[in-house]
């Protein structure tokens, strides 16, 4: 074996280093010799670091255990981090060094001990955390007033050209966003209709006020839930689903490999999806609001004896047509705002799967609560409206 090969001998009665080739000290023994270089060069070489490791494994640690290293050809940063990390990163009872390789091994304790995380105060973790939350809806909100913008002169542009418009994209999104989402808002429609209508009979029967069930179901579907409903399961549905595609490009490095070849997402992406939902929303609002209807006339068949032929009479002539013109604008709004909601949050998803997963969840809450929002701020600007 080369003397500069690092080892590990027992210590003698006389307390220096025996001269037998044995392996390193048991546990039991009183102390250890440290020989050889312990350095980068040496501890690099993988059938030394196992050996080394085995024979440091078997040394002793007790509190009268002598480590001895004044017998060291050679000691740096590597060997001495080697030593502190087999003593548990804390000083041995008795460890005999001389001062270059005293101060090398202070050194490396100083580095190697993590400060302690100060706690800070509970109220000023709450402040930062407020702080925090601040920064990142300025953000977000600076994101989407852009995402405006880009959405308007992206617009602007397909007016100018419309034969270099995304045209497949758009009616590829018309299919998939508005006629596949027929079926489940017909069925969500209708079952709402027979709830509300079963209920209001259980009520307007007390007064002797059955008639007046049309009235109340024409106003409240076709002025109000018929469009929010339309909305909320398209969030839920399309929403989610814009948010993952993008997400997914994100992940897929699909993205940047647009920008690379000079193509603008918000051109591709999210002019139309935006462009699609603000005309199938209308459509899907007016198809829910039918379907509902279709429930409301059932349930009051079947509940007060009011027939389909008396019902499509009066429904005209409770409810106005300004009702039916302030249901399609505010739906197409609603449509342009899930889709630049699903599309914001699918441009900052990160390149991992967790965010993608938070991205979407994100989404449709954030699409849903917007959709509630701005039917409240419709029915308080237009109240007067076919009222």
């Amino acid at each position: 074996m080369d003397d500069a090969t690092p080892r590990i001998r027992p210590l003698d009665a006389t307390g220096n280093a025996a001269d037998t080739a044995s392996a390193a000290p048991a546990a039991g023994s009183g102390g250890a010799a440290l020989l050889g270089s312990w350095t980068v060069s040496q501890l690099a070489r993988p059938a030394v670091w196992k050996t080394l490791s085995a024979e440091l494994s078997r040394c002793g640690s007790g509190a009268a255990f002598v480590w001895d290293l004044r017998g060291m050809q050679q000691l740096d940063h590597v060997g001495a981090q080697r030593l502190w990390d087999h003593w548990g990163k804390q000083w041995p009872h008795d460890v005999r060094a001389e001062p270059r390789q005293q101060a090398l091994l202070e050194r490396v304790s100083e580095y190697s001990q993590l400060p302690k995380p100060r706690s800070a105060p509970a109220a000023l973790q709450r402040l930062e955390a407020l702080g925090a939350w601040l920064f990142d809806a300025g953000r977000q909100a600076r994101d989407f007033t852009a995402l405006i913008g880009g959405l308007v002169l992206d617009a602007a542009r397909w007016a100018r050209r419309p034969q270099a418009g995304p045209w497949r994209d758009f009616s590829g999104h018309l299919y998939q966003i508005g006629a596949t989402a027929l079926p489940i808002t017909a069925l969500v429609g209708f079952l709402i209709g027979v709830v509300l209508a079963y209920l209001l009979s259980q009520q307007l029967r007390q007064f002797g006020a059955d008639a007046f069930i049309v009235n109340i179901l024409g106003v409240s579907l076709i002025r109000e839930l018929g469009p929010m409903l339309g909305a909320i399961l398209v969030a839920g549905r399309s929403g989610s689903a814009i948010t993952a595609q993008i997400g997914v490009m994100r992940v897929t490095e699909e993205l940047d490999a647009m920008r690379v070849l000079g193509i603008a997402p918000g051109f591709r992406l999210v002019l139309p999806r935006a462009a699609a939902l603000a005309i199938v929303m209308p459509l899907i609002s007016v198809w829910t609001t039918l379907a509902a209807l279709g429930g409301g006339m059932l349930a009051s068949l079947f509940a007060l004896g009011i027939g389909p032929s008396y019902f499509i009479d009066q429904l005209p002539k409770a409810v106005s047509i300004g009702n039916l013109w302030l249901a399609t604008g505010k739906s197409a709004v609603f449509g342009v705002f899930i889709a630049l909601i699903a599309c914001h949050f699918g441009l900052r998803v990160k390149p991992d799967t967790q965010s993608l997963g938070e991205g979407t969840t994100s989404s449709v809450v954030a699409a849903i609560t917007m959709v509630i929002l701005v039917d409240a701020l419709f029915a308080v600007v237009f109240k007067g409206v076919g009222m």
